[in-house]
């Protein structure tokens, strides 16, 4: 069974598509406990990260009783964006970058299950920037807590291309 079509990118370049949304990649900041991507061969290991804009963290809370189910999908899109940044950083340039799988995770009550709509908007995101590119493998999961009490936090597996 499949979803609804989504359109495809339109042309030019990943970059290109990514200011036509009026979105640029955030610059990330450094941890001495981990590094944003790891490289084991042909696959590059993303870091979870957090809905961060400009070194603030967006939102915090419990998807499905502190924060709204719109709220959380815009916050993933922010994730997704600080996920590609890093993902830059190993291969290069944007147009290098294929995303393999994606593993959303969602702060939430435990009766929410909507977590696959909190994860589809950055899943559109890929798709809208990177073309066939950004179409991945996926798991989107509810749990208790998330670090700094954010709603939202995305982890993914890419390739150079």
């Amino acid at each position: 069974m499949s979803g609804p079509a989504l359109p495809a990118a339109a042309s030019g370049s990943a970059t290109d598509r990514l200011k036509a949304l009026g979105l640029d990649l955030p610059r990330l900041g450094s941890n001495p406990y981990y590094v944003d991507h790891r490289t084991s061969g042909s696959s590059i290991h993303i870091s979870g990260q957090l809905p961060y804009k400009d070194g603030e963290l967006l939102g915090q809370g419990i998807v499905g009783r502190d924060v709204e189910l719109d709220t959380a999908r815009e916050l993933s899109r922010h994730a997704v964006l600080n996920a590609l940044a890093a993902a830059v950083q190993a291969v290069g340039e944007l147009d290098r970058v294929r995303i393999v799988q994606m593993l959303v995770f969602v702060a939430s009550t435990p009766d929410f299950g909507l977590q696959g709509k909190v994860a589809n908007a950055a899943s559109e995101l890929l798709i809208e920037v990177l073309g066939e590119n950004g179409r991945h493998a996926r798991t989107a999961i509810g749990v208790a807590g998330l670090p700094l009490n954010s709603p939202v936090e995305i982890q993914m597996v890419c390739t150079a291309v």
